[in-house]
């Protein structure tokens, strides 16, 4: 994996984006940080009429235990461009800025940009 412009911290959610994207096989994997340093995972849901992207669910998850802010939130796709919909859930719960780090499926850093 490839995290050298990532700290330790984030390139710890790198492993848990990766971890739950590969569990499931699915499409994508991701993984929040909250405001305690509390950090949350999912993978990409597709269940007839529910589709969460990973990220909507991290951020799903992080809400429902309480975060009331992140810090980062770190993505595992195949390309650099973060879907606006995950970019307005980091937003919902983090505020404007929030480095969300994309990463492709071998753990390179492919862009970061901020909700």
């Amino acid at each position: 994996m490839s995290d050298a412009a990532l700290s330790a911290e984030d390139a710890k959610l790198v492993t848990l984006a990766r971890g739950a994207r590969g569990r499931v096989g699915a499409a994508e994997g991701a993984a929040v940080r909250d405001e305690t340093g509390r950090t949350y995972s999912g993978a990409t849901v597709v269940l007839g009429a529910l589709s969460l992207s990973a990220l909507q669910l991290a951020v799903a998850q992080a809400s429902a235990s309480g975060a009331r802010g992140l810090e980062v939130a770190v993505v595992v796709r195949r390309d650099a461009e973060p879907a606006e919909s995950d970019l307005e859930a980091v937003r919902a719960l983090g505020g404007e800025g929030v480095a969300v780090h994309v990463v492709g499926s071998d753990g390179t850093l492919l862009a970061t940009v901020a909700s």
